[in-house]
């Protein structure tokens, strides 16, 4: 009996998305090799989510690198750029993998529509 309420319960968080994110990972190539003390940045040029809607964006251990919430962007407009710290572990052999993920309020997690995720690109910078 208890196996059971178990299962059932995790099922329930899988269907709400709560343990799998949604969709494929998409992977970005470093613009060239890391150089010591080198921080790495991850840029989000967002499309049009519907208001209440945010991305999660994840790396391949599934370790949050942010949530994106844009808010009063006009109908028509794009969400605009946003910039996530990229912790440099999170690269393995020049490469990063992100699986992102549309979320609102009491629905299960997506994978994004090509238009609300127009472009992903890895950009490096100088450290202190």
């Amino acid at each position: 009996m208890r196996a059971a309420a178990i299962a059932c319960g995790f099922a329930a968080l899988l269907l709400q998305g709560g343990c799998a994110a949604a969709g494929d990972y998409r992977e970005l190539a470093l613009p060239q090799a890391s150089r010591p003390g080198e921080r790495l940045y991850l840029e989000v040029r967002l499309g049009a989510l519907a208001p209440g809607q945010e991305l999660q964006v994840s790396d391949a251990r599934g370790r949050s690198l942010g949530t994106v919430s844009p808010y009063g962007v006009r109908a028509g407009n794009g969400g605009g750029t946003f910039v996530l710290p990229v912790p440099a572990d999170a690269v393995r052999a020049g490469r990063l993998r992100v699986r992102l993920s549309v979320t609102r309020a009491g629905a299960p997690a997506r994978e994004p529509a090509s238009d609300e995720v127009e472009a992903l690109r890895l950009v490096q910078a100088p450290g202190d």
